[in-house]
């Protein structure tokens, strides 16, 4: 499975990054960055969570494309 986080619609939150820090961080604008795109083990399991516990739906895991430009 994969990682995406979509910095469109990222509001900075940092719920991913304190959820799963060795998947994702946050840029200079405190927007989302993925770290691991295809993480595994306890990795994956903190990134389900962060998937769930992300306000504005910008990370997502799954069988997924990358957002278009």
């Amino acid at each position: 499975m994969s990682v995406v986080g979509d910095q469109r619609v990222c509001v900075g939150a940092g719920m991913c990054a304190l959820t799963a820090p060795g998947v994702f961080d946050q840029d200079e604008n405190g927007l989302v960055v993925v770290l691991t795109e295809t993480p595994s083990g306890q990795a994956m399991d903190q990134a389900l969570r962060a998937e769930r516990v992300c306000p504005s739906g910008a990370v997502r895991v799954g069988t997924l494309s990358r957002p278009t430009e």
